[in-house]
């Protein structure tokens, strides 16, 4: 009994949990033992795998805990009911961990892209995104995941020996998405991304349009019926009416995007598995070297989605409602950013000691891209309705 009772102490080691991935995880997956490792060395954790140890440094981040006043659609102060830059996170997170469990991947890599893949974005969701790009035109462009990047490797302040959160290479290259060379990168001529972060990209995109139907109809600016246009919806809703007679709308709407989720993640499982099969993939550094996805939906579930995110577009990100909305937001980040490059004395005292040894508009940019929603709504009545108190500010 004593001798068990060792081996179950020893296999919580970070040497019994790295064992533990080489045994359980299929032989193209990522595996601790075998990361590319950091930009600045690190001795290991004894109880930690160099994932988790990732993961960890994310969820305990600044950057992190400010995702819950970022907007995905709706601005903030719109309603406390509808979802977020975190609660979108977290929901990635938990289907892209499905999927990864599924196709015997790296749960503890596949999670950390998916708590760090929307780092970057800056307030109000895509129409902020749309104000930094044109702001930063001709001075080194914004990119959310190069952002994201760019917080990781720089702006997190956490560790006197190096800069930002020296994560490893392989979150690293999940989050850039070979926009910019990496540094410490060990390959050339790789193509693809991991499987892993394949597997967020995709999850991501799952999260988003079926969560984003949900806020639509929760917010009146889509109608359920016009659903009923696509043969996915009107399929899906059918079988849910058939199981559950006299069921309620709101009880309705949440079973039928359960299960449009599902289908689509088990699609995504099974397509994958086809692909990996088929491209032969037996190591990680095959599926780098395929130039096509090969966590992706099959052909047909495509064709079923396609219009579903046509709709979503015209009927939802170009509602009026929410054109009126980003178009303020765009308005209020232009303002700040002009104001904050016209009279830099008015940047809080970490970010303006920044000025004299970098460049001027990336340094307001970094700042604005960390803003909440009503961060940057508070700041820009501070610096122009004439009666409101300057208080501070400390981001």
């Amino acid at each position: 009994m004593a001798r068990k009772g060792a081996a179950e102490v020893r296999s919580q080691t970070r040497k019994g949990l790295e064992g533990e991935e080489r045994r359980i995880l299929a032989p193209y997956a990522a595996k601790a033992s075998e990361s590319h490792g950091r930009v600045h060395r690190e001795p290991e954790h004894p109880y930690r795998t160099c994932f988790q140890r990732d993961r960890d440094r994310i969820i305990h981040s600044t950057a992190f805990r400010r995702l819950e006043y970022k907007t995905q659609v709706f601005v903030i102060h719109e309603g406390d009911y509808y979802r977020t830059r975190l609660t979108h996170t977290l929901e990635v997170s938990q289907i892209a961990g499905t999927v990864a469990r599924a196709l015997r991947l790296n749960g503890d890599l596949v999670e950390v892209i998916a708590l760090a893949h929307d780092l970057g974005h800056g307030p109000f969701g895509h129409s902020g995104e749309d104000a930094l790009r044109a702001i930063m035109e001709g001075h080194g462009g914004f990119d959310h995941n190069l952002q994201a990047l760019r917080i990781v490797d720089h702006l997190e302040e956490r560790y006197p020996s190096f800069p930002g959160l020296n994560l490893t290479w392989e979150v690293r290259q999940g989050l850039n998405k070979h926009r910019v060379p990496l540094a410490g990168a060990p390959h050339r001529g790789m193509e693809n991304l991991s499987l892993e972060a394949q597997v967020v990209d995709v999850a991501d995109e799952i999260a988003y349009d079926n969560h984003d139907i949900d806020d639509g109809i929760t917010s009146g600016l889509i109608r359920e019926e016009a659903l009923e246009a696509f043969d996915l919806w009107r399929r899906v809703r059918r079988e849910v009416t058939r199981t559950f007679p006299g069921i309620g709308p709101e009880q309705r709407k949440y079973q039928v995007i359960r299960r449009l989720i599902d289908l689509q993640v088990t699609d995504l499982i099974q397509e994958s598995l086809r692909r990996i099969r088929g491209h032969r993939i037996q190591r990680p550094a095959d599926a780098l070297a395929v130039p096509e996805r090969i966590i992706d939906f099959s052909r047909r579930m495509k064709r079923l989605r396609a219009p579903i995110k046509k709709f979503l577009n015209g009927e939802l990100y170009h509602h009026y409602k929410v054109v009126r909305m980003a178009d303020k937001a765009h308005r209020f980040l232009t303002a700040l950013f002009e104001a904050y490059l016209n009279k830099p004395e008015q940047l809080p005292n970490t970010t303006r000691r920044r000025l004299a040894h970098e460049e001027p508009h990336r340094v307001i940019c970094d700042y604005m891209a960390g803003m909440t929603d009503r961060y940057a709504l508070d700041d820009y009545k501070k610096l122009f309705l004439p009666f409101e108190p300057m208080g501070s500010s400390s981001i």
